[in-house]
């Protein structure tokens, strides 16, 4: 098996979210993040959408989900792109 890129969308609970502290968070729960940038949603809420090259040994796409789901600050975290490397 190879590297994917994974392009993941990141739901803060609440605009209150702290961005740049939930950004740290997210690169130590996930070393392998390439880029990292803030999306505008609307009503003052922003997510975080992230790419990052992981191992695609079996299917642990669903893994980095709920990974990434259970950092502090959290609403959901989802795949939106998977591409070959």
């Amino acid at each position: 098996m190879g590297n994917v890129a994974v392009i993941i969308r990141i739901m803060p609970k609440s605009p209150e979210v702290d961005l740049e502290r939930l950004k740290v968070d997210l690169k130590k729960k996930l070393p392998g993040i390439q880029d990292i940038k803030e999306e505008p949603i609307g009503f003052g809420l922003k997510a975080i959408k992230l790419a990052a090259v992981v191992n695609d040994a079996g299917g642990q796409t669903d893994a980095i989900e709920q990974s990434l789901s259970e950092v502090a600050g959290v609403e959901r975290a989802e795949i939106i792109e998977v591409t070959l490397t």
